[in-house]
């Protein structure tokens, strides 16, 4: 095992705040919560600015010319199949998310939105709002990042990491040295945290589903057996290769995601569903680039929480994952063109997203406009059962709910094994194939900022320590695209 000081400044760090989690877990949230805060009300319009320049940036890259120009070598051909490429970094870069808020996001900004409008216009409000903060944005935050990983080690043959641009464009010398470091060191620790954020919350959904289906208390010792079953499961293929461990975990959350999908189509509303589907993409993408620079400027308290509590939120959030999935990404996609690359990675997963929120949302919404409403009273309750009373409505109600479950399980599992083997490229100074001890040493990490992230118990406070972990990307991502963008300029010259 390749021993640096960044892997024991990584290690100490992420185990201490595991620690603290453990030992003060409401004390870690409530900290978190008010230092974002802070940062949400100062810099909120920064955070909104970048993602859609990000956005913005991702559209011209794919489009120029520098869009034929091949991440690595010329010649050079894809490690994975495109099938395969795309539902390991879909599975990478959300997985869980989607299953945890599929329902309860639309319905709880319908639960705001109502109040200033009627009920059909608030549901449509609440399909843009989540898409806006699951689509094109999100996706261009990482492809981004990934498409800068993935140019500077494989086309000018760096590493792995982030501070490979910097080093590159700038050279070796002193404050490069020390940037450098400070990048792969902060974009750990957001790795590290982001990671454990989801892990929590697959968790407390998978819980709360086994519950209901097996007709048991939701107690602490259903959380500790879950638990402890996904640290083996994670564990078990982080000592395995990437591409054998991960395509087939992947492949098959996928399937179960998709083929759940599908059911709720077929069985559910299918014809107010997918006008749902038509009208509100057509909505999203006509107001999508102008929505990107909202910031609720001139509303009141309630509305710019809930800004803050959401889209804001999950702007940071992407920012958080970028490190994580646009390494992973990057280390999956040597060999295809910068317009191959741009477009996978931002419009596969944004459809699937509209189309994944859009059945979802759309039954969730049907039930609440022309229904019973009993969704919206679970919601209220709590975001992680909400998902469970929908299938509770369809038939087939036990197989959904298993199938739910493992598909949660298995896209945490996922997310863990590419979270714990990016982990180890950055400590290990960018090696493409870290050892398995190395591996596993940040699995059983990851493992332990879980445990605290569980401890907190409190959605809104996990997703407040994750968002504090991604401040500092906030200012880190615009260099990175300085360098990209000057390097690119570069080779069009020659």
């Amino acid at each position: 095992m390749k021993v640096n000081a960044l892997l024991i400044s990584a290690l100490f760090v992420s185990s201490s705040i595991a620690l603290w989690g453990v030992v003060d877990p409401h004390g870690l949230g409530s900290v978190s919560s008010r230092i974002v805060t802070i940062q949400f009300e100062s810099r909120g319009w920064f955070i909104m600015l970048e993602a859609s320049a990000l956005l913005l940036l991702a559209i011209y890259l794919a489009v120029s010319k520098y869009g034929s120009i091949r991440i690595g070598p010329e010649g050079s051909e894809p490690e994975f199949s495109t099938t395969a490429w795309i539902a390991m970094l879909f599975a990478a870069g959300m997985g869980v998310g989607l299953l945890f808020f599929g329902v309860s996001e639309p319905l709880t900004h319908f639960s705001v939105i109502r109040d200033f409008s009627s009920d059909p216009e608030a549901a449509r409000l609440a399909m843009f709002v989540t898409y806006l903060n699951w689509g094109f944005h999100a996706w261009a935050i990482y492809g981004v990042v990934a498409l800068i990983v993935a140019y500077f080690a494989f086309r000018r043959e760096r590493s792995l990491l982030l501070s490979a641009p910097l080093l590159d464009v700038y050279g070796e010398k002193t404050w490069t040295r020390g940037l450098a470091w400070l990048f792969d060191f902060l974009s750990v620790v957001a790795i590290a945290v982001g990671l454990a954020g989801s892990l929590a919350m697959g968790v407390f959904q998978i819980q709360t589903g086994l519950a209901g289906v097996l007709g048991i208390p939701n107690s602490p010792y259903l959380t500790a057996i879950i638990f402890a079953a996904m640290c083996v499961a994670f564990l078990i293929p982080l000592r395995r290769d990437l591409g054998e461990g991960m395509s087939k975990l992947s492949n098959l959350a996928m399937g179960i995601a998709i083929s759940l999908l599908v059911f709720l189509l077929v069985a559910g509303p299918t014809s107010f569903v997918m006008n749902s589907i038509v009208s509100g993409f057509g909505r999203y993408v006509y107001n999508v680039i102008p929505a990107g620079f909202s910031t609720t400027e001139f509303f009141d308290q309630s509305i710019s929480t809930w800004f803050q509590d959401w889209t804001l939120n999950y702007m940071i959030w992407w920012l958080a994952w970028s490190p994580f999935v646009g390494i992973f990404i990057a280390r999956i996609s040597r060999g295809r063109t910068i317009r191959e690359f741009l477009a996978g990675v931002i419009i596969a997963p944004t459809l699937f997203s509209i189309f994944w929120f859009g059945v979802l949302g759309g039954v969730g919404f049907f039930d609440v406009l022309d229904g019973s409403g009993h969704l919206l009273e679970v919601n209220e309750m709590s975001l992680d059962a909400t998902t469970f009373a929908l299938l509770q409505q369809f038939p087939l109600k036990f197989i959904t709910q298993i199938a739910t479950i493992t598909a949660a399980f298995l896209f945490v599992v996922t997310s863990v094994v590419s979270a714990g083997f990016t982990l180890a490229m950055i400590g290990t100074g960018g090696d493409e194939n870290p050892s398995p001890s190395v591996r596993t040493i940040w699995g059983m990490v990851l493992g332990a900022l879980g445990l605290a992230m569980i401890l907190v118990n409190d959605v809104s406070l996990v997703r407040s320590i994750i968002a504090l972990s991604a401040i500092a990307f906030v200012f880190i991502v615009p260099i990175l695209v300085v360098c990209l963008l000057k390097s690119l300029s570069k080779e069009a010259t020659k």
